[in-house]
Order: structure tokens, then C-alpha cells, then sequence
């Protein structure tokens, strides 16, 4: 196993493989990206509903909002990964 190393500025960074792989950490934070986004637009759906009074209608809007905004950020690192 080679180990390729790259200069930025005045650190280094040593790295195993330079494959476009993605990791089990990687893979944790593109779930967790995928959880925060829906989780944080239906609490502003919620909390908007609370001040509207409108029950589930900015619930559901902020629900999708979440899932298109989480899978928008999920196939950007994904996509970023495997150039």
C-alpha cells in the first residue's frame, strides 16, 4: 500500500488510497445530513403552523422541503466524491 501526500499550505496530509470511495463515516454524515434536513424543516413547518394556526398544512411543506433539500445535499457530496 502506497501513501500519496499532498501540501496545502503549511500542513500535510498523508492518505492511504486517493480512490473516489466513500467511507462508513461518510456514508453516517450523508444520513445524518439526509435526518437534519427533513427533522429541521418540520420543526419550522411546526413552529409556523403554531403561529398560523393552520394544523398540518406548513407541517407537510416543511417536511418536503426538507426531503428535496436533503437529497439536493445528498447527490452534491455524492456527486463531489465521485469526480
Amino acid at each position: 500500500m502506497t501513501s500519496a501526500c499532498t501540501t496545502t499550505g503549511a500542513d500535510q496530509v498523508m492518505t492511504g488510497d486517493d480512490d473516489n470511495t466513500l467511507r462508513g463515516r461518510d456514508l453516517a454524515g450523508l444520513g445524518g445530513l439526509l435526518v437534519g434536513a427533513v427533522v429541521a424543516g418540520l420543526v419550522i413547518g411546526l413552529v409556523v403552523d403554531d403561529k398560523a394556526g393552520s394544523s398540518p398544512t406548513f407541517s407537510l411543506v416543511g417536511i418536503a422541503v426538507g426531503i428535496v433539500a436533503g437529497g439536493l445535499g445528498f447527490w452534491l457530496r455524492v456527486r463531489s466524491v465521485l469526480k
